[in-house]
């Protein structure tokens, strides 16, 4: 990382010059400050010990990008220009910035800027600050990325379906966007956006904004021109951006998928109900606001299911079953339209805030489109991810099983559990069942439209929620206070019934009772169901009985992720060499989290399975994601092998 040796102020303004020696010379800048920085409404925001920025003195509020990717070289370069808005006594503003090189900092005229790159702490990366012109309120900053990025994956040709065109991709969340743009990278300093992005001839670039260009704009290197405009104001981990191979197909008239030649087709068979899921979402809590609803599906790399970029859900390859069986994600990523995106949290302690509402309001959509049966079957199986997160997390007394969090010092990744997601949404089904459905509803429809782009505490929440929906003893009979802020998960939860589960469960008895794998009647069975039956194995199970199931559903061979990742885990339980082969391509081709870390967790406990966890992992290690990266490193404890 190149870092100015010098901070050379271009402005007369005596603060700045102490501000300056202050980051050059001392810790000032070194830290995320104790701010209370604030919001477009006046509103104050906690202190965020994950960014930098000190947002009461001066915030970004608009970012403009204009950037080339290199291939070649595995970097971004261009400009990001910034509009700044500013407490009357500020003559700085304070960025956050990883692994970037920053070259040169001007005013909108190009006169030069001061500026000074502190510290690097890990996860953090360095404070950026940035002498603020004595006139306007715009810098603009010339810069490139690191080939090691960690919000960057740049695939090989070899990597993608077409095996023709390179491929990149951004994933922000929770901290990264600071490793691609320079800016205030904290959830709670929401920020507009636009983007000219210069790639070679023959490749498209998508964004999370609207599309503002021109069809086949050239800049002067004969490079083609793709322009963008984000009117609502986000957090700056939902700024994402794929260059590519990508065509794209329409679904309805403000919806379509875009993917990879050869998956876009399929793709969009796959997503036909997505505009069932927006009218239905409308229904239930209020207009969606952000214009088109798109999917992009990227190459098997993406660490995550899907990513809730605005107006273009990034979702992994590996939902698309042939069935539409697990289209419950995208229900997911565009339920996130309203939680998470609309109303943000405004720290990463607060995660539920995203999660546990949007898997809440997934069921939800998914009983609208495909009945409460299927919803039944998704709840059920989130109280078993939950039960299993808390386990996880160290049992019922463990810190982490708190839906608002102390994330202090930690990377924020850890709290993307379970907890978050599941006892956020049995947080909302508990008080579902106090103060019936109606209330509920009307509640979420108005807190999605009073607290519209904003973001948003526990703490507030938790206020409005007392204010506009709880009478009476409503409070004590949800167990707010408990809910939230204590770990565990309060006895009042209610209970979670799947009729279709029951059916499971008799086939799940009659098999441990020594039936036949071939005797049981799974015709018509869902991903949903199959799961159900995979969990509700035993531990321990004998060779034969596991060649028999195989024999009977070709599990091995199963083109489901779920049901392969299911079948893998319990191959790996039972050292079943039969399906070893099978777990090496699953995990040498394909890098969602998900599936990652449960099998590469299992393999690490036997000596045999860890030896063949590092094994693969030497190959495939290079082809995941930073993100998932993060995670098996510390699952395998590579750094001391290394």
């Amino acid at each position: 990382m190149l870092i100015n040796a010098k901070f050379t102020m271009r402005t007369s303004t005596a603060p700045a010059i102490a501000l300056a020696l202050a980051c050059m010379f001392g810790s000032a800048c070194d830290e995320p400050p104790p701010s209370t920085g604030q919001v477009a409404q006046g509103d104050s925001l906690p202190r965020d010990p994950h960014s930098y920025a000190q947002p009461a003195e001066a915030r970004v509020t608009h970012v403009s990008l204009d950037l080339t990717p290199d291939f070649a070289s595995k970097r971004i370069r261009g400009t990001a220009k910034l509009a700044i808005a500013r407490g009357a006594s500020a003559d700085s503003v304070v960025l956050d910035a990883r692994d970037l090189t920053i070259k040169r900092v001007t005013d909108a005229s190009g006169a030069g800027l001061g500026f000074n790159l502190g510290t690097t702490k890990e996860l953090l990366g360095a404070p950026l600050t940035i002498a603020l012109p004595a006139q306007g309120d715009t810098i603009v900053i010339e810069y490139e990325t690191s080939p090691d990025a960690a919000a960057v994956q740049w695939l090989t040709p070899a990597q993608t379906a077409g095996k023709k065109l390179p491929f990149l991709f951004t994933q922000g969340q929770a901290i990264l966007t600071r490793t691609w743009v320079p800016t205030q990278d904290g959830p709670g300093i929401r920020q507009t956006y636009d983007a000219a992005i210069h790639v070679p001839a023959g490749m498209r670039a998508v964004m999370s904004a609207d599309h503002a260009g021109t069809e086949g704009e050239k800049d002067p290197r004969g490079l083609t021109v793709y322009r963008f405009r984000m009117a609502n104001p986000i957090p700056p981990y939902l700024i994402a951006l794929a260059v590519g191979d990508i065509a794209f197909r329409p679904i309805g008239k403000t919806t379509g998928v875009y993917a990879e030649p050869s998956v876009v087709n399929r793709a969009a068979n796959e997503f036909t109900e997505v505009d069932q899921m927006i009218a239905a979402a409308e229904k239930l809590f209020g207009p969606y606001r952000w214009g088109r609803y798109d999917i992009l599906v990227l190459p098997p790399s993406f660490p995550f299911g899907g990513m809730e970029n605005p107006t273009l859900t990034f979702a992994t390859p590996t939902i698309l079953a042939g069935d539409r069986s697990l289209v419950s994600l995208v229900a997911h990523e565009l339920a996130h339209s309203w939680s998470g995106n609309l109303v943000t949290n405004a720290t990463w302690d607060d995660f539920w805030l995203n999660e546990g509402f949007t898997t809440y309001l997934e069921s939800r959509i998914m009983e609208k489109v495909r009945g409460k049966r299927y919803a039944d079957m998704l709840r059920q199986l989130g109280r078993q991810d939950m039960l299993k997160a808390v386990t996880d997390a160290g049992g019922p007394k463990g810190a982490d099983t708190r839906l608002r969090l102390d994330l202090g010092g930690r990377d924020p990744d850890e709290g993307l559990t379970d907890i978050a997601y599941e006892k956020g949404a049995a947080f909302l089904q508990t008080v579902e069942s106090v103060v019936g459905r109606e209330r509920l509803d009307a509640f979420l429809k108005d807190y999605f439209d009073r607290f519209a782009f904003q973001p948003m505490t526990s703490d507030r929440m938790v206020a409005y929620m007392k204010e506009k929906l709880l009478k009476g003893d409503d409070e004590q009979r949800i167990n707010l206070r408990q809910w939230i802020y204590e770990p565990g998960i309060p006895a009042n939860v209610p209970p979670v019934q799947s009729e279709a589960f029951t059916a499971v469960d008799k086939q799940v008895e009659a098999w441990k009772s020594g039936a036949a794998a071939s005797s049981m009647t799974t015709k018509d069975w869902s991903t949903h169901e199959w799961l159900h039956y995979l969990r509700a194995l035993p531990d321990t199970i004998p060779s034969e009985r596991l060649a028999d199931l195989d024999r009977a559903f070709s599990l091995t061979s199963s083109g489901n992720s779920e049901i392969l990742g299911a079948w893998l885990l319990i191959a790996i339980r039972n050292r079943h060499q039969p399906a070893f082969a099978a777990l090496d391509r699953f995990l040498t081709s394909q890098g969602r989290r998900k599936f990652l870390t449960p099998l590469y967790t299992e393999l690490a406990k036997t000596d045999w399975g860890r030896r063949m966890a590092m094994d693969i992992y030497r190959r495939a290690r290079p082809t995941y994601h930073s993100v998932a990266v993060g995670t098996i490193d510390g699952v395998l404890k590579w750094s001391e092998v290394r």
